[in-house]
């Protein structure tokens, strides 16, 4: 499962230390963790660092409703193709979407939704253009804006995101960060929550999560080997006329279940 860790961009030491970690994606961060003087030159260290970039990196430029975030699109734009897409914060509108696209022709586009209207809007979003690779959440400014507490009230918000995906045909999202890097027992009670869900990955703010974050959403060897079993059934079974398969034991298996098997075995093999 994947696992992105963010980095503000304007601190060198802690971006070496992102690229050398055990991250499968780094996000050179230029919104929420670079503060206001800063965001220049937060941004001509990501122009530096794209030149010869060292491992699959993402940016997350700041909001495109924002001066900061047309000028990061505007001076990254031509880089951005060596990347492995940009992450568009308070997205909440298709137009946004296509906003950022006509910026950075050929770039993946990852939409991030921070409001109810952004969540409302979640497949709109999603299905905006060709060139969206993914939609996740954030969630620190969408609890602010819901005005809840705690986990509870992000569950409806986290399976609409999950829905959407889906529907559009993209990969399943990964999670949002967990903001309490001394935690790291909640972290993976929170990350086996997501997984539940249907998220897949989780983005980080800590190179010390990235472990408990892939642990936690790594397959219980008993999952894998029972989805092995039905797919190796399911080879030989009778299907019966109403889409079920008889195994060997007697017992019947829907052939959902046998898809959901099959999908999880692919997840274990793509991590492979």
């Amino acid at each position: 499962m994947p696992t992105l860790l963010y980095v503000p961009a304007d601190h060198a030491r802690r971006v070496e230390k992102a690229l050398a970690s055990s991250a499968d994606v780094v996000i050179l961060d230029l919104e929420d963790a670079v503060a206001v003087a800063h965001k220049e030159s937060a941004r001509a260290a990501v122009v530096r660092l794209l030149a010869d970039p060292p491992r699959p990196i993402q940016v997350r430029v700041n909001d495109l409703r924002t001066p900061y975030g047309r000028a990061d699109l505007a001076s990254l734009a031509p880089l951005l193709s060596r990347t492995d897409g940009v992450r568009l914060p308070k997205i909440e509108s298709a137009d946004q979407v296509r906003e950022a696209a006509a910026f950075a022709p050929g770039v993946a586009l990852h939409p991030l939704l921070e409001s109810a209207l952004g969540v409302e809007r979640a497949y709109d979003v999603a299905r905006a253009h060709p060139r969206v690779a993914s939609i996740g959440l954030g969630e620190a400014d969408l609890r602010a804006d819901l005005g809840v507490s705690d986990d509870a009230g992000l569950t409806w918000a986290r399976s609409r995101v999950v829905v959407a995906a889906r529907a559009a045909g993209l990969p399943a999202p990964v999670q949002s960060v967990y903001p309490d890097v001394a935690n790291l027992d909640g972290l993976a009670a929170s990350c086996r929550m997501g997984r539940a869900l249907g998220f897949r990955g989780r983005a980080a703010i800590h190179p010390a999560q990235l472990s408990v974050i892939a642990e936690a959403y790594r397959p219980d060897p008993a999952e894998v080997e029972a989805a092995r079993r039905v797919v190796e059934a399911f080879a030989s079974a009778t299907v019966t006329d109403t889409g079920a398969v008889a195994l060997e034991n007697g017992a019947f298996v829907d052939l959902a279940v046998v898809r959901q098997a099959e999908r999880l075995l692919a997840e274990v093999n793509s991590d492979d």
